[in-house]
């Protein structure tokens, strides 16, 4: 990611085909076992070398062998599902031992503040780094509320507040004047170009070294990753 001024090109703007839903089995804090439609997608074979994200936000082995990429976008509800509910497995049993590098693109397209939000994660990890980064990214989700995919709600007085509630003010005015400035842009279009690359048409989207991850498990994600060190 490259700390851009650039104008703005407007990507998030095009019609997005349907995207193809899978299951996962998810664990509802109450015990109760609940089933929640991840949307996914199909993808191609381009645009896969890790070595082309190797400036993103990511979790685990930089070094390590196998990159699984994850496209999403803050304001998609099965974005949240995922974070909570999938993503914890693939931090305990894939990160954390040391078999791949996770890392986060954007690939905004239900609303306007789709885009903005994107953008502002942007600028917090080029200016404040990568833990603050994922600090933002699981806050964001955290707060997102239920049924307002099509409001408007992550205005940049949001956004600000909420980078606020793990930073200093100092920092946070330092984060808003790079985001007004335009910082962020050429992040997200890149990422966008990225996605298309691949065939992305929803999220969350997975991607196992460039090849699309349609399984339902962590252990289908994990013969995946086994296939992918093979290779």
């Amino acid at each position: 990611m490259e700390n851009s001024r650039n104008k703005k090109k407007n990507p998030a703007t095009k019609s997005k085909q349907k995207p193809k839903a899978w299951m996962y089995g998810l664990a509802a804090v109450t015990a109760v076992v609940i089933v929640v439609v991840i949307i996914m997608t199909t993808g191609s074979n381009s645009g896969g070398s890790s070595e082309e994200a190797m400036d993103q936000p990511f979790l685990g082995d930089e070094n390590a062998q196998v990159e699984v990429i994850e496209f999403g976008d803050y304001k998609c509800p099965y974005c949240k599902a995922f974070e909570q509910s999938f993503f914890p497995q693939i931090d305990q049993e894939l990160i954390q031992t040391g078999d791949v590098k996770f890392t986060f693109m954007n690939y905004p397209f239900i609303n306007v503040d789709s885009n903005r939000s994107a953008e502002f994660a942007e600028v917090v990890y080029e200016e404040l780094g990568n833990d603050v980064f994922w600090e933002f990214h699981r806050l964001m989700y955290e707060k997102q509320t239920e049924g307002t995919e099509q409001q408007d709600i992550y205005t940049e007085d949001y956004l600000f507040d909420t980078l606020k509630e793990i930073t200093d003010e100092e920092k946070a005015e330092q984060v808003l004047t790079a985001f007004q400035d335009g910082a962020g842009q050429e992040a997200v279009d890149y990422d966008l170009d990225r996605a298309r690359n691949l065939n992305v048409s929803g999220t969350p989207a997975l991607f196992v070294n460039g090849e699309p991850f349609e399984g339902q498990t962590i252990d289908d994600l994990k013969e995946m990753v086994e296939e992918a060190k093979a290779e």
